[in-house]
């Protein structure tokens, strides 16, 4: 039985259609997917992002223990930052990705993805024996709402009383929001400016209903994870079990920049740097057809000849840009930007080129 968020009662009167995410009953839309869609892109939308994995680690060693386990300097996030970084296997394979907050001198919230949040924290605790560190798993103890969107900073001004402009991209601060405290993080997964709102469980409805009378003149409305999905394609975001999985390593994703191989040591470091060295036989690319029919995860793509040199990991129509896009493992000889290849669509051969990534950017 999939579990409940603590917001699911509000999902439910608002008519929204469930789905099972990772364990999670979660809300795939509530009316039209590209409306949701397209309110984000324009104005604002509010998610429900309570199915996240939500660490703690602390300690006087915390920092060093992330070092050890994470593949990013974590030492060099100053209290209050934020850092995006993978956990790896030995091997070099993604485990996840996370985002990091330091929350104080020795404290730090780690956010894994939902259905990799219990592997996370096994790996945590195991890579942090002999530190002077305790991993907590406080999944429960948290809600995470986030609101996106061109909007978003109107209507968080009227939801707290922090110095929004202080909150950077990447930074987080514990403030008030809507009456409790609650870390808000200027972060999110849409391509658009945002934030995310870290509160207690038991606040969760306070937080959402406050934020949806808040945004009433902005341009609010609730978001599901079906927008969700097709705002982070465009904006060349990836999702782990599509673009990131064990089989594949940061520099075959093109996020060899969150590696820092100049660190000494941790776990995934000698074979990290050896496939730096000897790059990827697959990178990950955009893919744009010239047809109408999207194509989708799985679906195989082939050169001029025929032959296959790669795999859509996720793919379907874009509603900002008007016709359908994809991301795909190409082997590397044909990643180059404008290479002519062909996505076999349930056994039609569909133009593509290689673009780069990302397919969106935001206005600034």
């Amino acid at each position: 039985m999939s579990k409940p968020t603590p917001l699911h009662d509000q999902h439910v009167g608002l008519g929204a259609m469930m789905t099972d995410f990772a364990g999670w009953a979660m809300p795939l839309r509530y009316g039209s997917e590209s409306t949701e869609h397209r309110a984000v892109r324009t104005a604002a939308g509010i998610f429900d992002l309570s199915h996240m994995g939500e660490i703690e680690i602390a300690g006087a060693e915390a920092v060093d223990a992330l070092d050890h386990a994470l593949i990013s300097d974590i030492g060099k996030v100053g209290v209050g930052g934020a850092k995006y970084t993978m956990i790896c296997a030995e091997d070099g394979g993604i485990l996840d990705d996370l985002i990091v907050y330091r929350l104080g001198e020795n404290r730090y919230l780690v956010v894994a993805n939902a259905a990799n949040a219990e592997v996370v924290l096994d790996e945590l605790r195991a890579r942090a024996e002999g530190f002077d560190a305790e991993v907590s798993d406080n999944r429960d103890d948290y809600a995470l709402i986030a609101i996106q969107g061109p909007r978003a900073a109107a209507i968080m001004a009227g939801l707290t009383d922090a110095e929004l402009e202080q909150i950077r991209y990447y930074a987080a601060g514990q403030v008030t929001v809507a009456g409790v405290s609650a870390l808000l993080a200027r972060t999110g997964y849409t391509g658009e400016d945002g934030f995310e709102i870290f509160c207690a469980a038991e606040d969760a409805t306070a937080v959402w209903t406050r934020a949806l009378a808040a945004g009433t003149g902005y341009g609010l409305i609730p978001t599901g994870l079906a927008c969700r999905d097709t705002l982070r394609l465009e904006a060349g975001m990836p999702l782990y079990g599509h673009e990131l999985s064990r089989e594949v390593s940061p520099y075959s994703a093109n996020l060899g920049r969150v590696v820092a191989l100049k660190k000494p040591e941790f776990v995934g470091r000698d074979a990290l740097a050896n496939r730096a060295e000897k790059g990827e036989p697959r990178r990950l690319v955009g893919l744009v057809t010239s047809g109408r029919r999207p194509p989708r995860a799985g679906y195989p793509v082939h050169d001029e000849d025929g032959a296959t040199i790669g795999e859509v990991t996720s793919g379907g129509p874009s509603p900002t840009l008007g016709h359908p896009i994809a991301m795909a493992y190409l082997d590397t000889d044909h990643t180059e930007p404008e290479h002519q290849v062909a996505i076999d669509i349930r056994g039609s051969s569909e133009p593509a080129r290689v673009v780069p990534l990302p397919f969106y950017r935001r206005p600034r």
